[in-house]
């Protein structure tokens, strides 16, 4: 019997063996001068503050080892790199670029404290209760904001450190000094492959995460416009979600995977519109109905005409609510419905409309409902008008 030759080669070839630590400010300092860098399919920043809390006190007090960094090396084949945080593409690649498969919320968490980043203000290693938490209001004199206590610069650990009289004492210093250094050097177990194509590299990356999910594959598809100057992210998701955020209703957001497809969803009835289309029923603003495959067909120009009639009309929304004194909504498919109705009735409504509006916000049901009933419910509301009169 014929062994395959490519059974012989998978025999010979130990990828494991090719695996090396690197320290926290190691990689820090690799990220900064984007030797570490994101292909550009890698979805946004996913962690909260409080996820990021976590990775900060696990690294100071747990007893096993932070899951590995898995990277891809560049060399012959390229696949298009962004910076990490600000998501910026790069247009130089090196041979020799470490490309991030799996690993990005833990890196990005230590650079942001490494750089000092605007996100972790709140951050602080507590002194009297010994654990890193996330702070609101003025920080007390037992307190380091991880900022500094992490900071690439030495003189910027010792100058907040100097300002301190508490901080400055011998025991509380020299505690401090301990645990800047333990972090500093933490090692972390690098995975390496080598000229992984991109779709060798999702691979991977739905390998480590459990095969992936539609969210991650949505996001990768949203990701790559960045080629195209498109950025969802910044653009779209970040300003729907704060606008909700704004308005009290953040807790609509549970869990993580409906901060991306929600919002996503809201972008159907926008493009129906953009594309002087009749609203068809699979079009609803549900994450079943997610068509980022024919939102990424658009123009550049389409596809921000997009996101600017969907925001205008999550404003027109939320302002309803607040404008008529009506429930917290306990579902984002209140806000979602009415935004699509809004996409498709820019004017405002008469008081008959309005009240017939109300009538329907106090008294929908979006519990335990199909995907179809869900779809006749929203094609229903758009025919609110059609009924009052």
């Amino acid at each position: 019997m014929r062994i395959s030759e490519k059974l012989k080669k998978a025999g010979e070839f130990n990828p494991t063996k090719k695996s090396h630590q690197m320290t926290v400010f190691e990689m820090c300092d690799k990220i900064k001068a984007n030797k570490i860098s994101l292909p550009l399919y890698q979805r946004d920043l996913s962690w909260n503050l409080q996820k990021s809390v976590e990775l900060l006190n696990y690294q100071l007090f747990g007893k096993a080892p932070v899951s590995p960094i898995s990277l891809n090396i560049i060399e012959d084949v390229i696949v298009p790199q962004v910076s990490f945080i600000d998501r910026e593409i790069l247009i130089d690649i090196s041979s020799g670029q470490q490309s991030v498969v799996d690993g990005q919320q833990r890196l990005s968490t230590n650079f942001k404290a490494f750089s000092n980043h605007e996100d972790f203000r709140n951050i602080v290693l507590d002194i009297g209760r010994a654990k890193f938490i996330s702070v609101e209001g003025a920080i007390r004199n037992s307190q380091i904001p991880v900022g500094f206590l992490l900071n690439e610069k030495d003189e910027e650990f010792f100058n907040y450190i100097n300002d301190i009289p508490l901080l400055k004492k011998n025991e509380v210093y020299s505690a401090l000094l301990q645990i800047r250094s333990k972090i500093k050097n933490y090692n972390y177990t690098i995975n390496i492959a080598e000229n992984l194509t991109e779709d060798e590299q999702i691979e991977w990356f739905e390998v480590l995460n459990n095969a992936g999910s539609r969210v991650s594959a949505l996001e990768m598809r949203f990701s790559k416009l960045k080629f195209h100057g498109i950025d969802i992210y910044v653009q779209y998701t970040h300003k729907y979600k704060d606008k909700l955020s704004e308005s009290g209703y953040d807790h609509l957001f549970s869990p993580h995977s409906t901060g991306v497809s929600y919002p996503v969803a809201t972008l159907n009835p926008s493009y129906e519109v953009v594309m002087n289309r009749v609203h068809s029923n699979n079009y609803a603003p549900i994450p079943s109905d997610t068509k980022e495959n024919q939102l990424c067909n658009l123009a550049p120009e389409n596809i921000e005409l997009c996101f600017s009639i969907t925001l205008n009309a999550l404003d027109s929304a939320i302002n309803f609510i607040k404008d008529n004194d009506l429930k917290e909504p306990s579902r984002i498919d209140y806000i979602n419905y009415l935004t699509g109705l809004y996409v498709f009735n820019t004017d405002t409504f008469d008081e008959l409309d309005s009240e017939a509006l109300i009538d329907w916000y106090n008294n929908v049901d979006f519990t335990n409902k199909s995907n179809s009933e869900r779809r006749e419910m929203f094609s229903d509301l758009l025919n609110i008008r059609t009924l009052v009169s």
